[in-house]
């Protein structure tokens, strides 16, 4: 038995046993979580969606691409959707992956649930399984995997897809193989989209979802992969990795699902900012500190955190949510950083950058080593009258070990959708909708055109 089968029969092991209801509420949730990121994504960047369309002259379909008023065919919706949601770089993750889970998945199973007519419990199943596939693979061939400059939202996030509509749409075993191997020839993403001023980082999210659904359709019109797509010298592992000795994890890592394992985000940044920004929101409400009182920031943490966000230049709103240094002025400045802290005003306001200029970053040899079981920052400010004052966070807000209350995730939720233009009653009819886990798919996406 090759490496590829042997994957492809954990994950059948895993998915032939039930499902505990704590995991089908955390896939709730996730769902949740995507179709807010979705709706808001779609409102923050409409003119260029505008300017897309004006372009594209998508052609009209049964398919509902989120919060834009707009029906297109399937693969046009689906690409949207993932570009939407992954537009405010909002949605779910984990740092042990280094990867966003939810979008390029939602993207393509809520589509497909409704053209199938499928039950809102088949859904959750296809999606729990969808979560372990993309997240064992990238936890297989992290952090090497983006050393060599590639997004595993838009490689790993490929393979999920093909695994998760397999079960979905109840595929053979040798479908399902065909449809990995598939995914694995088609599977990209680079990294470079996040330097520089760059707003492709979302595209990644977008062509994985149609990628995604492209290669289930190639297996389905009986196209043949490679038995071992995984394996082998010129497999999916290597040629990911440059490694030829990748030892393949096994799903339920540490005995848990990958969606239990998966953050949410209370802060609209890079993930890897979030310590900082959460210490530094703490220290500004505990302490009274202003923009004027700052003489110094100190920052310290892992590499990977400072690697490529380190940069106080921020020509575009995309490269303000990678920066650290901006992202600890707005927290200082507004004492959160939300969706309007990252708006285009805000990046060209004076103070938040003067205070900006404040920061420095530095990576830190032990905070690297506990990384990514622990994601760590310590803040170190020198105000103005010369006091010292240093905050460390471990687990920021919206991690496994540190979650959002339910309250907490209800507030986001209504804040994101609202923002992108529905209205209260919609707003809780959706909720209501997924929390009820209803199959009525035209109704949902009746609320979210």
């Amino acid at each position: 038995m090759n490496l590829t089968d042997q994957f492809l029969d954990s994950l059948e092991a895993l998915a032939s046993k039930p499902i505990p209801q704590s995991v089908i509420k955390r896939a709730k949730h996730a769902m949740l979580d995507y179709l807010c990121v979705t709706i808001a994504g779609a409102e923050s960047h409409r003119n260029k969606l505008e300017a897309y369309c004006e372009f594209a002259t998508p052609e009209s379909g049964d398919y509902t691409v989120i919060g834009c008023n707009r029906k297109a065919t399937l693969k046009e919706a689906v690409f949207l959707n993932g570009l939407n949601g992954h537009a405010l770089d909002y949605d779910d993750g984990t740092n042990a992956g280094i990867i966003h889970l939810g979008t390029p998945l939602f993207s393509v199973l809520l589509p497909l649930a409704q053209k199938h007519g499928c039950s809102f419990q088949k859904l959750m199943h296809a999606v729990i399984i969808g979560y372990e596939t993309s997240f064992t693979m990238a936890l297989s061939i992290q952090p090497m995997h983006k050393a060599m400059g590639y997004h595993a939202t838009g490689t790993c996030g490929t393979l999920g897809i093909a695994i998760a509509v397999s079960y979905l749409l109840d595929f053979t075993p040798q479908q399902r193989k065909e449809a990995f191997a598939t995914a694995c020839v088609s599977a990209s993403g680079m990294l470079n989209v996040l330097d520089d001023g760059s707003e492709l980082k979302p595209y990644n999210a977008g062509k994985a979802s149609v990628l995604g659904i492209t290669a289930v359709q190639m297996a389905m019109a009986g196209f043949h992969g490679h038995p071992d797509p995984l394996g082998n010298e010129r497999g999916f592992l290597k040629m990911m990795t440059g490694n030829s000795d990748i030892q393949l994890k096994q799903p339920l890592h540490e005995g848990t699902y990958a969606i239990e394992k998966a953050y949410t985000k209370p802060y609209a940044a890079c993930r890897y900012l979030h310590p900082a920004i959460e210490a530094v929101v703490f220290m500004r409400n505990n302490y009274s500190l202003s923009a004027e009182d700052i003489k110094s920031i100190d920052i310290r943490t892992y590499f990977w955190a400072v690697n490529k966000h380190d940069h106080c230049e921020v020509p575009t709103t995309a490269s303000a949510k990678m920066s650290i240094p901006y992202s600890v002025a707005v927290a200082i400045v507004y004492g959160r950083a939300g969706l309007r802290e990252y708006s285009e005003e805000n990046i060209i306001n004076p103070i938040i950058l003067d205070t900006a200029k404040k920061v420095s970053v530095y990576d830190d040899a032990e905070l690297t080593d506990i990384f990514p079981e622990i994601t760590s920052a310590i803040v170190k400010i020198i105000t103005c009258d010369g006091r010292e004052l240093v905050h460390r966070v471990d687990h920021p807000k919206g991690e496994p070990e540190n979650p959002l209350t339910e309250e907490e995730f209800r507030d986001r939720f209504d804040e994101l959708v609202l923002f992108g233009g529905k209205s209260s009653d919609e707003a809780e009819k959706i909720f209501e909708f997924v929390q009820n886990g209803c199959s009525d798919w035209n109704r949902l996406f009746a609320l979210l055109d």
